[in-house]
């Protein structure tokens, strides 16, 4: 298994996104397994803006997290220049609730690149392992080499 780790570091902590952090997530560490097998790490622990009145993290802050792991882990395994451009898709299930001050472990994973599109996996789990949030993906990708250098449209 060979590992190719593109240069993402100025990425770690909130994504580039000041709103993960507000939230309470961080990204961690990334790397490539194989070919093209992103994954990203991180760990949230819901800040008081993550939460509804009761203390329960909202469904759409799971959203914004797992995107965003999916995203960082197909980065990690694209090439130069080459990046996400957008999420086409992407379906979340939240299986218990995350709580207000808990700890919990953020994953994302690239399933599988093809030429113009990516498919990713994230999910969150407490710290013994069950599974909080999960979410899969579709995302268009930029491949500056394929369309000449152009910028996107």
């Amino acid at each position: 298994m060979t590992e190719r780790v593109k240069d993402m570091d100025r990425w770690l902590g909130d994504g580039g996104m000041p709103l993960i952090g507000m939230v309470g997530a961080s990204f961690l560490a990334y790397g490539v397994d194989g070919e093209d097998l992103g994954w990203v790490d991180g760990t949230f622990t819901p800040s008081s803006e993550a939460c509804n009145p009761h203390g329960i993290v909202q469904a759409g802050v799971h959203g914004l997290l797992l995107d965003a792991a999916m995203n960082f882990a197909i980065n990690a395994a694209l090439p130069g220049r080459a990046r996400t451009r957008a999420t086409l898709e992407m379906k979340i299930e939240t299986m218990r609730p995350a709580e207000h001050g808990a700890s919990y472990r953020l994953r994302g994973e690239v399933v599988r690149l093809a030429r113009q599109v990516a498919y990713g996996e994230a999910s969150v789990r407490d710290e013994a392992g069950s599974l909080i949030s999960r979410a899969t993906g579709t995302f268009l990708l930029h491949r500056p080499e394929a369309d000449g250098g152009r910028p996107p449209s």
